[in-house]
């Protein structure tokens, strides 16, 4: 008995054939995650199911995959698809993956064994068009135009997965001439290239479509095959064996016995949280954003928005809340500051606050009297009164904007959030609300009241829903706080929270609104330089091949000229080409030192540098100051990340870094501009924890570490390590605390990776501890799940008992890199932490202005150099303890921050 489904419209989609598709349309070179896992087919895949998600609307979706290449129709004939080349290993890769974007979706996925994903399809439109509903198929897989009706549309992909040609039966029969019923008749006879199917020569879609009208399907085309004349009748009839072979192996299986049925397809709420752990791995922010603001799709653990059903209080109220003894000096709030911060300039204007008993309020600090604004100031100042926000860092400037100053904070929810999973992608206040309370950010009604002497706020005018707005925001980051607390403390990092990211949050603000001073001549004139080297670059390459119709941008026109004009090697292939990136190209200069490709990367270089120095220039502020944001929630080390601009990619060890740092100076008022940095902070660090003596001999003695290391892995006196001996060293012992292979090494070195593999054989040899270490940190991180810092920084990799041998080796190179770079981030934390409470502590006039890696930039005040001095290479060398490994301290002072260097 069929079942009829009320308003069913079924989406299916070849899971297999669109993730191909997809593999050869996005350069599998141009996405990846930091582990080196490609992403290309699985991104390009989602992207197409988010648009045909929202173009379509289905109530039920279902993914089909082929299983294996073994089916029915290989063993029929095999040479079934014979042609093909073999499936790359980096598509293969991804099929696990998609399978996991479409779980986090709750999209249903099954492959059958012996058959394909198309006959999957075949079986679940029969299904689905008995029932009486709408079926949608997705797929690159000509076969599947035998199912269109005016029950079945099919989209197939023409241009890569982002254009689709909508088949109906009319623009079935339009395009092959015969109605899609016939279209596997058709097919039996042209052949079908794509699954090596030899046709009839000499007949093509014409001939065969009006041999099909004229007899009315391949059977009466089979019976009167000796009444057509001509050659291609007598093709014909010496191919009909493999005509209706053709028939067999192209028609699709419609019944097959399947693991699931139409109704259980209905679209199900998104595990919301699983989205964003398989996004977050995959590195999809962008994709991620995208889907969530194009579907509104509640999670099933979401129960709804917040209650704004306590007090309301008004400006008028703040003495009696907030005054001596009043409530608000006691109970937690959450708030909320409305306004904007930019380079040194904008203010809050209004502040929205939710208490813990229940009191809510928004007040536009524009219009409080001098009494109201006074009583809030204290308030907002006391350190005793608790308050927690999110993301506090830009919410502080703009009060301090407005004369405000902010203490007491407790928590900030963005920073506690990052503590806890310091790999996810985004801290959006909305996406954790739902993630750790299971609420939208949304209010519960539309009106709040509370009657007689606090009044009624109703929500009515636009500028009533952003009050509103405001206040849900609070309330959701309170709640939000004591959430997140408990889970901190569960990873161990209520004290990294507490005395660290949160301190560290009032040093940051105050670094950006200082900025630093900047020779705007200078700068202009450096622009010019670099703008006048890339044309001199561009006609040096146009010299060195005879002619000047290239766009030297252009990767196409790059191909023809290399490997045409010029007969050069071969790149790594790539579905455009050959691939002409920086690495391929160096590569390239490396084995023909042509001159063209000389110039070529010498353009690349100036052109980038000139867009460095371009960015600076935008970004002088009216007080001649670049006002840099460091940001504490990207790196998942724990290193602070800076942007607009960011002054931590300025180049340091080239001609043409060095000349950008020679424009940021010392600015007015002030003696000069001081530089202090850690000297192998990383190394000293691997020392400290592997324990290996001979490392920490080095740094006790104060030998030069690589020249020291050199001389035990090559077996010579230090002073006969040669400069090459001491480049390899010290590339490898840099290298092997970011889990550099012995392939990554001699890549680096140029050297053959059995060279490599020696050079790393002598040095754990020589540096034993350094070898249990290495081994032992990924060993512990497998069976804890996660890496620690020497402050106890966790970073969660799930993907060290993965399945995928690439996902999996980039987790066990993160294992060995987390805890180096993320104790390296945290000493230079506490460093800043230090110096600037030695700086407050002694009346110093002088000021951190950068922090860059492993390096402060201070600007000093006229007789402060010395005491300066030492108070940095005091609370930078004793920032954390390294037992028997000292912290070196390099300082240098200069006009500029070049002239700083050491």
């Amino acid at each position: 008995m069929v079942v009829r489904l009320p308003r069913v419209k079924l989406l299916l989609l070849d899971g297999h054939s669109l993730a191909y598709r997809a593999f050869f349309a996005l350069p599998v070179e141009n996405f990846s995650t930091s582990t080196g896992q490609n992403t290309n087919a699985v991104y390009g895949f989602t992207s197409m199911l988010i648009n045909v998600l929202r173009d379509e609307a289905p109530t039920h979706v279902c993914v089909a995959f082929d299983v294996s290449r073994q089916t029915f129709r290989l063993e029929e004939y095999s040479e079934y698809k014979a042609g093909r080349s073999k499936t790359p290993t980096e598509f293969s890769g991804q099929l696990p993956l998609l399978r996991e974007v479409l779980d986090a979706l709750r999209i249903r996925h099954v492959g059958v064994e012996g058959f394909e994903a198309d006959d999957v399809i075949a079986t679940l439109t029969r299904q689905a068009t008995e029932a009486g509903a709408e079926v949608v198929v997705c797929t690159g897989d000509r076969d599947a135009f035998q199912l269109v009706t005016e029950k079945v549309t099919l989209l197939y992909p023409v241009r890569g997965v982002s254009e689709v040609w909508r088949m109906d039966p009319a623009a079935v029969e339009e395009k092959y001439l015969v109605p899609p019923n016939r279209y596997s008749d058709l097919a039996a006879l042209v052949g079908e290239s794509s699954d090596n199917l030899p046709g009839v020569p000499g007949v093509g879609p014409k001939t065969a479509a009006k041999w099909l009208g004229q007899y009315g399907d391949l059977t009466g085309v089979v019976a009167h095959a000796d009444e057509i004349k001509g050659k291609a009748g007598e093709n014909l009839r010496e191919h009909l064996d493999g005509v209706l072979r053709n028939r067999r192996l192209n028609r699709l299986v419609d019944d097959l016995e399947l693991p699931l049925a139409v109704p259980d397809l209905e679209r199900q709420s998104w595990d919301r949280e699983e989205v964003h752990r398989v996004f977050d791995g995959l590195e999809f922010r962008v994709l991620r954003d995208r889907l969530f603001q194009t579907f509104d799709v509640e999670s099933d653990e979401v129960e709804g928005g917040f209650e704004l059903d306590g007090e309301v209080f008004t400006a008028d109220d703040l003495t009696v809340r907030f005054g001596d003894g009043g409530v608000g000096r006691t109970v937690p709030h959450g708030v909320v500051v409305s306004g904007h911060y930019r380079a040194g300039e904008g203010d809050a204007e209004a502040l929205a606050l939710a208490g813990e008993d229940g009191a809510t309020a928004s007040l536009d600090l524009t219009a409080l009297t001098a009494e109201q604004e006074q009583v809030l100031a204290g308030w907002l100042a006391d350190p005793d009164a608790p308050k927690v926000l999110h993301d506090v860092k830009p919410q502080l400037q703009a009060l301090r904007a407005r004369g405000l100053a902010l203490n007491g904070v407790t928590s900030d929810t963005a920073l506690a959030a990052y503590l806890v999973r310091p790999d996810q992608r985004s801290y959006d206040l909305e996406d954790l609300v739902v993630r750790h309370l299971g609420r939208e950010l949304t209010a519960e009604g539309d009106s709040t009241s509370d009657q007689g002497a606090q009044g009624t706020l109703s929500f009515e005018t636009d500028d009533d829903t952003a009050e509103r707005d405001a206040m849900v925001r609070a309330r959701a980051v309170l709640e939000l706080s004591a959430v997140l607390a408990e889970k901190v403390e569960e990873t161990g990092g209520t004290e990294l929270l507490a005395d660290l990211e949160l301190p560290l949050v009032d040093i940051l603000a105050e670094m950006e609104r200082t900025g630093i001073a900047v020779d705007e001549d200078a700068l202009t004139a450096l622009e010019a330089d670099f703008a006048g080297k890339m044309r001199q670059a561009q006609q040096d390459a146009y010299d060195a091949i005879g002619r000047e119709d290239v766009n030297l941008g252009s990767p196409k026109q790059l191909q023809e000229v290399l490997f045409d004009q010029l007969g050069m090697p071969k790149t790594k292939r790539t579905k455009t080409g050959y691939t002409t990136d920086a690495d391929a190209l160096a590569d390239l200069f490396t084995k023909t030192e042509h001159p063209f490709l000389e110039a070529l990367l010498r353009h690349r270089d100036t052109s980038r540098l000139r867009v460095t120095v371009e960015g600076l220039i935008k970004s002088v502020a009216p007080d001649r100051r670049i006002h840099t944001t460091y940001l504490q929630t990207i790196a998942a080390t724990g290193r602070l990340s800076s942007t607009d601009p960011n002054l931590q990619n300025v180049p340091i060890r080239t001609e043409e870094g060095r000349r950008i740092r020679e424009v940021f100076v010392v600015g007015e008022g002030f003696e000069s501009l001081m530089s202090a940095d850690y000297s192998q902070i990383e190394m000293r660090i691997m020392a400290h924890l592997s324990g290996d003596e001979g490392l920490i001999e080095a740094f006790r003695t104060g030998e030069d570490l690589h020249r020291f290391v050199g001389a035990r892995v090559f077996g010579v006196e230090p002073s006969d390590v040669t400069l090459e001996m001491r480049s390899k060293v010290k590339a490898m012992s840099y290298g092997l605390a970011y889990g550099l292979s012995a392939f990554g090494l001699s890549k680096q070195l140029t050297i053959s990776t059995g060279e490599a593999q020696g050079l790393m054989d002598e040095y754990f040899a020589r540096f034993g501890g350094v070898r249990d270490y290495l081994r032992e940190v990924v060993v512990e991180a497998r069976a804890t799940g996660y890496t620690a810092t020497m402050l106890g920084r966790r970073r969660y990799l799930p993907d060290l008992l993965s399945d995928n041998r690439q996902r999996r080796e980039g987790a066990e190179r993160m294992a060995l890199n987390a805890p180096i770079q993320g104790s390296a981030a945290d000493i230079i934390k506490l460093a800043m932490k230090g110096v600037d409470a030695a700086l407050t502590a002694e009346g110093a006039k002088s000021r951190m202005l950068l922090q860059v890696h492993d390096e402060l930039v201070l600007e000093v005040a006229p007789g402060e150099r010395e005491d300066v001095e030492a108070l940095v290479r005091r609370e930078m060398g004793s920032a954390l303890d390294l037992g028997d490994v000292p912290l070196d301290v390099s300082v240098g002072v200069g006009r500029s921050w070049h002239d700083a260097a050491h």
